[in-house]
């Protein structure tokens, strides 16, 4: 399992929505459309297809690893610095 940090910019409101409600579901929000989210392998799998199926070509996403080494080099500004594997996690439907 590793951090991955998600971002979006979604230009349709219906589908921003979809997209927020799936992505809040796999982690939290540091930001108005950027996740930080403690996912295994599968697991990120099965949100890239998830986020496929929303989407649309004119739609930018962003997921980027965040390594374990890197976590302390995080930058953050007015804002929780704790980026912690042991909170609780659930995909709201």
């Amino acid at each position: 399992m590793k951090y991955y940090l998600v971002c979006y910019d979604i230009r349709e409101p219906k589908r921003w929505k979809k997209c927020f409600r799936l992505v809040k579901g796999y982690g939290e929000r540091i930001q108005y459309s950027v996740f930080q989210c403690y996912l295994s392998e599968r697991a990120m799998a099965q949100l890239r297809w998830e986020l496929a199926k929303i989407l649309s070509k004119e739609d930018s996403l962003l997921i980027a690893p965040i390594y374990a080494p890197d976590q302390n080099k995080i930058i953050q500004w007015n804002m929780s610095a704790e980026w912690s594997p042991d909170r609780e996690r659930f995909k709201t439907l």
